[in-house]
């Protein structure tokens, strides 16, 4: 299924990695991308590297290590993903985490050439208050909350909780998503597909 979907969607096979950046100002101009935003830990870069192709972003088993904006691009670099510094791990220096925060915020306040926010959110722990302010934040432009790890509870289980969160969050789309075991790749790939394209 995986090579299938990649046929209909082959700029997910053609990514790389384009720049880390400190600062709005070190973006590349025009073009259109999606960011991935979340608290560490919640499967940011797993998540990349199963849309994508594995290695393309580093994971890490210490939370709090994607401390840039890191780019990728699709087959184009007018097409990209951008990796969102994780918050709320709180082992990271508090001007550390008030710097990413800063960082992320206005990020998501003035980058014109953003088209939606993806929501990383792992399953077991569900929104968190960061979350929810990010949310508000973010306001009424188009967001995808990827309920994460979906494999480490059960498919019954799984499907409740989503059924909880779209009963909760009706205005913004969502899904159950495992790096692990593929699900949810196909449909986290055409959301992007369709907010770039």
């Amino acid at each position: 299924m995986r090579g299938q979907f990649l046929g209909r969607y082959p700029e997910f096979a053609r990514a790389a990695f384009l720049r880390s950046a400190s600062a709005l100002e070190q973006l590349p101009a025009g073009g259109a991308e999606t960011a991935f935003a979340g608290r560490s830990n919640a499967g940011k870069s797993s998540a990349l590297n199963a849309i994508t192709r594995p290695g393309i972003a580093r994971v890490s088993k210490t939370p709090g290590r994607t401390q840039l904006l890191n780019l990728f691009t699709l087959g184009s670099d007018d097409l990209r993903l951008v990796d969102l510094p994780g918050y709320g791990y709180a082992r990271v220096p508090a001007n550390a985490r008030a710097a990413w925060a800063e960082v992320i915020v206005r990020y998501l306040e003035r980058r014109t050439e953003l088209r939606g926010l993806v929501l990383m959110v792992d399953i077991r722990r569900g929104l968190a208050a960061a979350d929810t302010e990010l949310m508000a934040l973010w306001g009424p432009r188009p967001l995808h909350i990827v309920l994460t790890k979906s494999d480490k509870i059960g498919r019954g289980p799984a499907r409740d909780a989503l059924k909880t969160l779209v009963a909760a969050q009706p205005q913004v789309s969502a899904q159950l998503f495992s790096a692990l075991n593929g699900d949810g790749v196909e449909t986290l790939r055409k959301q992007l597909t369709d907010w770039l394209t």
